[in-house]
């Protein structure tokens, strides 16, 4: 038995595929679904879903969103998202780092939020490609 997992973003359909286990970045940490699971309304957060497609786990970063689980089916609203066939893991250090700089010399409190942002994403590509290299 699997799971039916489709991802919806405003402009496109990012994923819509079967699985057989899911890991969502859920506002309250990371949340495992299998086959069975009981029905489920959550908030997403920034960071990277895990989909386990015959035995190999596939990332894709999400930017925040919704996520519905209902009788084996997955379905999920995100704000935007990422599918990620390979990263540069130095890359996303690189981008890690800037953004970083970017928060420590933020003056206004939008600067602040903007950087803050762009940390959430640059930490949830640095993760996405440790899930590709392990």
């Amino acid at each position: 038995m699997t799971l039916q997992i489709r991802v919806i973003a405003p402009d496109k359909i990012v994923w819509d595929a079967d699985a057989e286990e899911i890991i969502l970045p859920s506002s309250t940490g990371q949340l495992g679904i299998l086959t069975g699971h009981i029905p489920l309304l959550t908030a997403l957060d920034i960071g990277v879903m895990r989909v386990r497609i015959n035995k190999e786990w596939k990332p894709i970063i999400l930017l925040g969103g919704f996520a519905e689980v209902n009788n084996n089916i997955v379905t999920i609203l995100v704000n935007g998202a990422e599918t990620i066939s390979e990263i540069n893991v130095e890359e996303a250090k690189n981008n890690l780092q800037e953004a970083t700089n970017s928060l420590t010399q933020a003056q206004t409190n939008k600067e602040k939020i903007e950087a803050t942002q762009l940390i959430r994403k640059a930490k949830a590509k640095v993760q996405a490609a440790n899930v590709l290299n392990n």
